[in-house]
């Protein structure tokens, strides 16, 4: 009788899978780390670090010349249509980083933001300078104060029956003479270029001589130069002094109103020494800082004479327009 050889098949557990989900793993915590540290750099770099990185990743100029024989091998531009894109390649991180701006850019932002504090302060202490002197009561309206784009602008006019020159006349009155001196007050010590316009209304002259509006708006502009002159400001910082006629007038529906007869007295922005007010310069015995290798002011030139030779100094303007 043959032997009879049972084969009994033994079967074990579910086997080893491997280690691959352990690489898996360990990508994924490797990846976290890196994108908790890219935050972590992002959050605590200053901008010009930021500005450097992006410089780092920015590529060279690339060669505009065809690579190859300029045929089939000179390759393909991925911006043209029909080249391919790979789908798979590396993610990109796009971020916007603000430019940094340089030296002469932050001290300019700081110059305009000291020159806006200084017309603030200018605008207020005239106001109470006003307010405070007796002789000036009710005279309020007749002065207005405003901070424009040309810089800042002090008009002194006609208002309510009351003149600041006599009708025709350029001949100053004493209260404006009065409220110029408050100007000038306030001003005298501020870096500013000055311009100075004269206005009139839109009624007409009745004199057989020539005499117009013109004349009478150039005459009282150059009357209120030569009144702030007196009362202290250089000859040197006055940069125009002009006769308007009726061509801009304050009320425009109202040609021929009083307010229209004004005097306007402009701190123009943006001109002037301003090292006096950055103490780079050297101070002088009344307490204030005077511009290094200023030259003092002479006497004011006569509007045809011309400048003497290697003459450094600003001639102020007077200019009249022509009658339209």
């Amino acid at each position: 009788m043959p032997d009879i050889v049972i084969k009994k098949i033994k079967k074990g557990g579910h086997g080893h899978h491997g280690g691959a989900w352990k690489v898996a793993y360990a990508d994924f915590v490797t990846a976290m780390m890196a994108f908790f540290l890219l935050l972590w750099l992002l959050s605590s770099a200053t901008e010009e670090q930021l500005q450097g990185v992006s410089m780092y990743f920015t590529p060279e100029t690339i060669s505009q010349n065809e690579s190859g024989s300029g045929g089939l091998l000179g390759g393909t531009s991925l911006a043209e249509e029909g080249a391919l894109r790979s789908e798979f390649g590396s993610p990109s991180i796009s971020m916007d980083i603000p430019p940094v701006e340089t030296p002469e850019e932050r001290e300019a932002i700081r110059v305009a933001q000291m020159e806006e504090q200084e017309f603030n302060e200018a605008q207020e202490e005239l106001l109470k300078a006003i307010e405070a002197n007796e002789e000036l009561q009710g005279l309020e309206k007749n002065i207005r104060i405003e901070n424009t784009d040309e810089g800042l602008r002090i008009q002194i006019l006609d208002e309510d029956g009351t003149a600041m020159f006599p009708s025709g006349s350029a001949a100053m009155a004493d209260h404006t003479r009065l409220l110029l001196q408050q100007v000038a007050g306030v001003i005298e010590n501020m870096p500013q270029d000055v311009s100075i316009e004269g206005h009139t209304d839109a009624v007409p002259f009745n004199r057989t001589d020539g005499y117009s509006n013109w004349e009478l708006s150039a005459d009282r502009a150059l009357a209120t130069r030569r009144a702030l002159e007196d009362m202290g400001l250089e000859t040197g910082r006055f940069a125009k002094v002009a006769g308007l006629s009726d061509t801009d007038p304050l009320l425009p529906d109202a040609p021929e109103n009083e307010s229209n007869r004004r005097i306007s007295i402009t701190l123009l922005r943006g001109t002037g020494e301003r090292s006096a007010l950055e103490g780079t310069g050297q101070a002088g015995q009344n307490g204030q800082t005077a511009p290094t290798g200023a030259a003092p002011a002479g006497p004011a030139p006569s509007p045809t004479q011309q400048p003497a030779q290697g003459e450094n100094q600003r001639r102020p303007t007077f200019s009249v327009p022509s009658q339209r």
